[in-house]
């Protein structure tokens, strides 16, 4: 039975990917080629401003080509397309684990239902929290020397996510035998306290340069976040449609 559900897992995170990515590639390639072609024309303009010769500046034996993109923007269109397939056939099956671990002990009994409520708890906790925080960047922003801090936070936020959605997921149940109002009341204050917490007292960081379009900046982010909810929307959807297909309610 759990290698059914791994393999609908799989298949469902499979087809999700493949989705994102036409959303990613229809929405944001368009934001990134403009952020590329900024921080090219930014480059070209550096050396103009510098008060070296060409000499000065270009060792012997190095060309402009070695500063070029090893993977061309094709490859790298193709490459995200493999990316998020492969990324969502291995998402899938750890889904369907989620999903067999919780079915039965916790979050409705339907199973469509269920799906798609565990597909949103996972989007709030894996994207949304950490986003929210610190939101994705395009070319040319981002200070390549802060990388690894930027990284840590990042998985800083990103437990914090996990645990918060968790917590409340259990408040939520042990408060089963409580009022409505107080049961989503609980449940609440125990996902958005430790959040809040974390939005505080997480350092923030902010390295968008001046002069950088500020709708650019906007519409990446948007297009990011957006391929993260296709591809998780994606997931619940397909998974729960096979639920119901599997046992009709």
């Amino acid at each position: 039975m759990i290698t059914k559900l791994i393999v609908r897992g799989m298949l469902a995170g499979l087809l999700a990917g493949l989705l994102a990515a036409v959303f990613a590639y229809t929405v944001g390639e368009p934001r990134i080629d403009q952020a590329i072609a900024l921080e090219e024309a930014a480059a070209a303009a550096a050396p103009a401003a510098a008060p070296h010769s060409h000499e000065e500046t270009e060792p012997a034996g190095h060309s402009h080509e070695e500063g070029e993109a090893l993977v061309s923007r094709d490859g790298q269109r193709f490459g995200l397309f493999l990316a998020l397939g492969l990324y969502g056939v291995a998402v899938g099956g750890l889904f369907a684990l989620a999903y067999a671990a919780v079915r039965g002990r916790a979050g409705p009994r339907s199973e469509p239902v269920l799906a798609i409520t565990l597909a949103a708890a996972a989007f709030t906790a894996i994207v949304l929290v950490p986003f929210l925080k610190y939101p994705a960047n395009p070319p040319a922003v981002g200070d390549p020397e802060t990388i690894n801090q930027r990284t840590v936070l990042y998985l800083v936020a990103l437990v914090i996510g996990i645990l918060a959605v968790a917590a409340g997921a259990a408040t939520h149940r042990y408060t089963a035998r409580s009022e409505p109002w107080l049961r989503w009341t609980a449940t609440g204050a125990t996902v958005l306290l430790p959040v809040a917490a974390a939005w505080i007292l997480l350092p923030a960081i902010d390295e968008v340069p001046q002069g950088f379009p500020a709708d650019l900046l906007w519409d990446f982010r948007i297009a990011s976040i957006g391929t993260q909810a296709v591809f998780w929307l994606g997931v619940g959807a397909l998974f729960a449609f096979a639920a119901r297909r599997r046992s009709p309610v």
